[in-house]
This record gives C-alpha cells, structure tokens and sequence, in this order.
C-alpha cells in the first residue's frame, strides 16, 4: 500500500475514486498534518496559508510525488524537494479559462468606465452618457506569458478584433523575442502580464518600463504581485503616466488597508479573485490527480510536472 497525506478539503471528491492500492491519511489541521507527513509517499499539502504548507513540506521525508492545487509554488522549498528526489506537480491551467475571462471583464470595465456606472446606480443617478469612451477592436496589446492562461487570453481579446503579440522565445508567428519588447512598449495600448514569479520576472516592469509605455497604456497584472515594483507603479498612477493599472495580484497580500493603492481612481484592485471566479477548480484539481495517481501506478509520468530549478 502506498500512503498519501491528503487535504480533507478535497475527500468528497476523491475518497470515491481512490484505486485499493492508496491507503489515505486525510489530515484537517496543520497539526495532523505535520503528524501524518512522515508516513508520506504521495502528498496533496493545500491549505490556505503558505507558512504551515512549507513546514509539512518539511516534515515529509519520504516524500516521492507532491501535488498542489496552486498554480505557483515559489514559496515551497523547491530546493529541498528536488535534493530529496520528490515530482511535483501543480495547478497550471486549473484556473485557466477563469482568468482569462476575467482579463477581459477588467479591460472592458476600464475602456467603458464601468466602475462609474456602478456608482452612479448606487445613487440613484441616471448618466446622460458612458464615462468610458474606448473600444477594444482595433487596439493593441502585449502579452508577456503565453502559458495555459496566456494562450486563453490571447483568442479572446482576438475575439474582440485586437491584435495580441504575445511574447516567445523563438519570436515566431509574430511575437517578440524576449529581448526586444522593453523597446516596443510604446506601441501598445495594453500590456498584459501572464509571467510566472521567478528572479528573472520580478520587478520586470519597472519604473523605466512604466515611463516607456503611452500615455493612454494601460497594465494588467494577474500573474503576481512582484513582477511589477509597485511604488514605481504608484507614483506612474499618481503623476497620470499611464491610464491605469488593473491588478488582481499585489505585493504584498492582502494589501494594506492605508496602502497608496486602494485611493487611486485609475487603478483597480480585485484581491486576488481571478482564479476563485469559478466553482470547477476542486473538481478539475481532483480529477487530474486521480488520473495522475494511474500514471504514476503504471510507472508513467504525472502532469503538469513543475520544474524544480525554474520554479514553474
């Protein structure tokens, strides 16, 4: 029998499906947990908070395969799993198409003024005409990260007759290469920010960034919060540099509640609820981890498999 820590979070949807060759240890507490982890072949360590998810990481020392309902797992020690042989795999795509259509709910907001027709109702008030006055056909936008969510985004702000480049390696099929968008940040009307977190993304929009970018650009960041230096994005909001900011991802989380951010009319911040905008994430997860579970049984491999170096 080979053991496997669980989440009790996830039991109703697993327990059923488990083949005779699991033995479940389903823990409800940090506690349990970190009672159960040495016992751990297979671990599905989720909880709400990071900290207690490290320490149980920790505490599995026989740990062969981790899986995770998250999609970024930078703040595991990823060092260690790998030192201690351990496959990893993650939530990509899990949240995919939620994220996407949540994209295109902030940018159609922002270019209808939908936030003041929100208001005006709250009032009692009827607008003589929209306070936001831009249409998405026709506008350009840059993509940087085209994984599962990047791509779902891409056909969709297609969709709306906008033209995405997106950018890739090889600069094929008219993306940029990796080394030449910072120098046609000025082109765009949106730059869309689908990037994991690792050192060589963080701080990638900077305040030379910001100051290359039109006056009418406009950034979303659904990818995390450090990948943009948010005082340099404060001061571009509050000097009026670029339009707007639409962030569902800050650094750091929650936001502080006297945090620059929250006052400023041209940003909106959506806490973080992206990829909770759906009610398919449990039983997408589950499913792909009973269908790992006769992978990794018929000796094949699980996916998606994190890399343990790059950190996605």
């Amino acid at each position: 029998m080979t053991k496997a820590v669980l989440s009790a979070m996830i039991r109703p949807l697993v327990e059923p499906r488990l083949p005779d060759w699991v033995e479940p240890l389903w823990f409800t507490s940090k506690e349990q947990a970190l009672e159960f982890a040495p016992q751990a072949e297979i671990g599905w360590f989720d909880l709400n908070e990071k900290e207690p998810m490290i320490e149980i990481a920790r505490a599995a020392t026989g740990l062969r395969w981790m899986n995770s309902i998250y999609a970024g797992l930078d703040f595991m020690p990823l060092d260690l799993l790998a030192e201690r042989g351990v496959t990893v795999t993650n939530g990509v795509g899990i949240n995919a198409i939620t994220i996407a259509e949540y994209v295109v709910m902030l940018m159609l907001a922002q270019a209808k003024g939908y936030r003041e027709v929100v208001r005006a109702q709250d009032r009692n008030e009827w607008l003589l005409d929209s306070p936001g006055k831009r249409e998405l056909a026709g506008e350009r936008v840059l993509l940087l990260g085209m994984g599962a969510i990047g791509s779902l985004i891409k056909t969709r702000l297609e969709a709306f007759d906008m033209k995405v480049v997106p950018v890739r390696r090889s600069g094929a099929d008219g993306a940029l290469k990796p080394g030449e968008w910072r120098g046609r940040l000025g082109e765009f009307d949106w730059v869309v920010l689908a990037v994991p977190s690792t050192p060589e993304t963080r701080h990638m929009i900077g305040a030379m960034e910001l100051a290359a970018m039109r006056p009418n650009g406009v950034l979303v960041n659904i990818a995390r919060g450090d990948v943009v230096d948010q005082a340099a994005l404060v001061e571009a909001l509050e000097k009026n540099s670029i339009e707007a900011a639409l962030l569902d991802v800050t650094d750091p989380e929650p936001l502080p509640e006297d945090h620059p951010l929250w006052g400023l009319e041209n940003a909106q911040v959506t806490m973080h609820l992206s990829g909770r905008a759906q009610t398919k994430m449990f039983q997408r997860s589950a499913d792909r981890f009973i269908a790992n579970l006769d992978r990794w049984h018929r000796g094949e491999a699980v996916e998606p498999q994190l890399d343990l170096a790059l950190g996605y």
